[in-house]
């Protein structure tokens, strides 16, 4: 069964005409569904708009659970054991393991030996996978050195994967903590003038902002907590410029320990800084636009112009070789 298996995925007729009905399938499926859409969008409005509070409600409660309980966390038995008995914190650990973690949204000793563990044990497994199907599995026709180098290739890859997943799960959480910074900075600054101290505009803003993005409401919700236990109020300004790691949200942290230092206005300098940061957000939004035309240049010299040379070309060819 397995040498049945193999045989069929290096057959390149069965590979082509497994990958044509998928994309035969993909396509059916996007020209089908949507006719069984949604009855229209008032319904759906209305459907957002009872769900909305739900929602709220639900990641109000999911922070509270956060704050009692996942800054707490401790490792599976099994986990600290092995990173223990290896001494994974001497052998595998970054300095900027723990920024990163903190980066990523996990904090705590206990992502951090789970990083070590996974950092041990996925190379061993990709390792092994790779032997088994070079050597066992497939048989491949190739000299010792190059076996040997797509093993070692693949440990090297799976020793590189947890960064890999952490840098992905960074810039997800960066991405929404980019998008709805501005926002949050306008109800900051509502609150502000309102008269509220910078404790209560950030708990305010941490409950409202939840529902368009849960990693600022968690960080605006660290930074409540640590403004109100930490002596020195600016090393909360700069935890949170460092679990962010965001230009904008260091300029404003910069902009209040300012404030906290020489007492200076804060209005003024938040609506401006808004403002610089939808301008940010635009400018990101206005390059990904400028960069679609280069992008598309290759797709469309390997898929479009062949077809295109195929339907213009091909009747004609068709009547010459008639005629011959």
């Amino acid at each position: 069964m397995v040498d049945f298996l193999v045989t069929k995925l290096h057959d390149p007729h069965f590979m082509t005409m497994l990958l044509a009905a998928i994309a035969v399938s993909a396509t059916c499926y996007t020209l089908v569904m949507p006719f069984f859409a949604g009855e229209g969008l008032d319904k759906r409005m209305k459907a957002v708009a009872s769900e909305r509070e739900r929602i709220r409600q639900r990641e109000r409660e999911r922070l509270n659970k956060t704050e009692k309980v996942s800054l707490r966390q401790t490792p599976k038995q099994l986990i600290s054991k092995v990173v223990e008995d290896f001494n994974l914190t001497k052998w595998l650990a970054q300095e900027s393991a723990l920024e990163k973690l903190a980066m990523a949204g996990y904090r705590g000793q206990a992502p951090y030996i789970t990083f070590l563990f996974f950092r041990l044990v996925t190379p061993i497994v990709l390792f092994i996978a790779s032997t088994l199907y070079v050597f066992v599995i497939s048989h491949m026709q190739k000299s010792w050195p190059i076996k040997v180098g797509i093993c070692v290739g693949s440990a090297y890859a799976g020793l590189q994967a947890p960064m890999l997943f952490l840098k992905n799960a960074i810039s997800k959480r960066q991405l929404s903590i980019r998008r709805a910074f501005p926002d949050a900075l306008d109800l900051l600054l509502i609150c502000i003038e309102s008269g509220m101290s910078i404790e209560a505009a950030f708990r305010k803003v941490s409950t409202e902002i939840v529902t368009q993005s849960i990693a600022l409401s968690e960080e605006f919700t660290l930074t409540t907590a640590e403004l109100s236990y930490l002596q020195d109020r600016k090393v909360a300004y700069e935890n949170l410029a460092k679990r962010t790691g965001l230009d904008g949200v260091k300029s404003v942290c910069l902009a209040l320990q300012q404030s906290e230092r020489y007492g200076t206005p804060l209005g003024q300098s938040l609506r401006v800084m808004a403002q610089e940061n939808r301008d940010m957000r635009m400018n990101e939004a206005e390059k990904k636009a400028a960069a679609l035309p280069p992008k598309l240049t290759v797709p469309m010299i390997l898929f479009f112009l062949p077809v295109l040379f195929v339907v213009i070309l091909g009747p004609t060819y068709i009547k010459v070789s008639a005629i011959m």
